[in-house]
């Protein structure tokens, strides 16, 4: 039964959610789409067979056949379009970076708390089935208490030259270290400071600065840190990384290593090998779970706007060289 009707506004990761179309055990069903490109529209029309589309996001929430709205435009447009779709009493998906300042989070936030409505940050990460596998450990008292936690995500941008990433343009600290930081909250929780360094590679003709590392302090006293590279050569390396180490075990991507045990076990398994399309499936299933059994999706609003923060702390630390609190109070 798909009775759960969704609109997409943005034919990039949004495209990854048309798949949901195909998915018998979920009751989502993709009902429109909006993008600027005409083309895209008719390609995705074509290929999946959909009855509305349009250039005018309006448009889509004018429609009653739709509950949902997924949010996939350029990052300095989510606001805009995440409030529209609340105003208009949708359901929210929104892809990470939820917003791309404070002043953004604080109107979202209070946008969906005066709704009821559900609001999940697209935080694909935490639906990669190695990390959720590592997480489960954690949660089950496996890893034992957390002693350090580092995340990186490293991505030569070069590609997207000509792309509005570049004429936007986009700020990758929000748009992309985005991804760990919100990795390494899932672990240590609330982020009560960073130090932050920042330069350019050289690599990218993006014009802002592009190279981050973050140390990171979190309210509880653990300790952390975060690597965001962008104006980079691609490395011979994973683009995503999570190291979580605990009094019990240390968890490395997909691999455990258990206190005195000689050898490492895997949390990868093939049948869950991951990809973005994959991830988006998952979180958009948990958002259906979330509105059909009335719960908070995870992430929500308040952790988007505790990422927010965290990268804001971080302009502030790359201005002045100083260590910046960061705040939590959403």
């Amino acid at each position: 039964m798909k009775d759960i009707g969704v609109g997409v506004i943005g034919l990039g990761m949004g495209f990854s959610v048309l798949a949901m179309n195909e998915i018998p055990e979920s009751r989502l069903a993709v009902r429109g789409i909006c993008d600027v490109n005409e083309k895209v529209l008719a390609y995705a029309q074509g290929k999946h067979d959909l009855a509305f589309v349009t250039t005018d996001y309006r448009h889509l929430l004018k429609r009653d056949d739709i509950q949902i709205i997924g949010v996939y435009s350029p990052d300095h447009l989510h606001t805009e379009h995440a409030l529209a779709a609340l105003e208009a009493g949708k359901h929210v998906v929104c892809t990470k970076p939820m917003c791309v300042s404070i002043a953004e989070a604080e109107k979202l936030v209070k946008a969906v708390d005066g709704s009821g409505l559900k609001f999940l940050v697209g935080q694909t990460c935490r639906f990669i089935p190695q990390y959720r596998a590592a997480h489960d450990l954690f949660e089950q008292g496996k890893l034992g208490d957390l002693i350090y936690v580092e995340a990186h995500y490293v991505h030569d941008m070069r590609p997207y030259e000509g792309t509005w990433r570049y004429e936007a343009p986009q700020d990758f600290n929000y748009g992309g270290v985005c991804h760990p930081i919100d990795l390494v909250r899932w672990f240590g929780g609330d982020i009560e400071e960073v130090h932050v360094y920042a330069a350019r590679g050289g690599v990218t003709t993006h014009p802002l600065l592009g190279n981050f590392v973050y140390n990171i302090k979190f309210t509880s006293g653990k300790i952390g840190r975060v690597l965001g590279l962008f104006d980079i050569i691609e490395p011979p390396m994973g683009m995503l990384g999570l190291s979580v180490m605990g009094t019990r075990a240390s968890v490395v991507d997909g691999t455990v290593a258990f206190d005195k045990q000689p050898e490492a076990r895997s949390l990868y398994r093939e049948e869950t090998e991951s990809d973005h399309c994959g991830e988006v499936i998952r979180y958009m299933l948990h958002l259906e779970q979330c509105i059909l059994e009335n719960k908070e999706p995870s992430p929500g609003v308040r952790d988007g706007a505790r990422c927010i923060a965290a990268c804001e702390a971080g302009w502030e630390s790359i201005r002045t060289g100083l260590p910046v609190r960061v705040r939590n109070d959403f």
